[in-house]
């Protein structure tokens, strides 16, 4: 899940799809939340916290908590970033955080579910836009 997918399913459910709760819920699917998304909220946390009131820990808390399962960052995961696909007519796409997220499902073959309108303009078939 992007990080703005966790914080809704940890913290706002009403703002998630029913297709997306009825995904989460169920007992075939092993639901993930990046390192990326731990760091990219510890970085807003400190910079904003009134945009980002949550910290890191108590989003790892919440996240393992609530059962999903971590996904570290690892090398194949930056290796994978040089392999994404994006056109050159695409709108700019300035956020790391996303494309690691991107990188990392595509290298471990999931689903990113996001709700972020610049993901679905990588041609990959690992985004899900909800």
């Amino acid at each position: 899940m992007d990080t703005h997918i966790v914080l809704w399913a940890i913290a706002d459910t009403a703002k998630l799809s029913s297709e997306v709760i009825e995904l989460l819920e169920s007992n075939e699917n092993q639901v993930f939340y990046s390192v990326a998304s731990v760091w990219e909220i510890a970085i807003k946390h400190r910079i904003k916290p009134e945009q980002m009131p949550i910290s890191e820990e108590a989003f790892v808390e919440l996240c393992e908590n609530t059962g999903f399962t971590r996904l570290s960052i690892e090398a194949e995961h930056a290796f994978f970033l040089k392999t994404l696909v994006r056109p050159k007519d695409a709108p700019k796409h300035n956020d790391p955080f996303d494309r690691m997220l991107l990188a990392q499902a595509k290298c471990e073959g999931l689903k990113l579910i996001t709700h972020d309108s610049m993901l679905p303009y990588y041609a990959e078939n690992c985004v899900m836009y909800v």
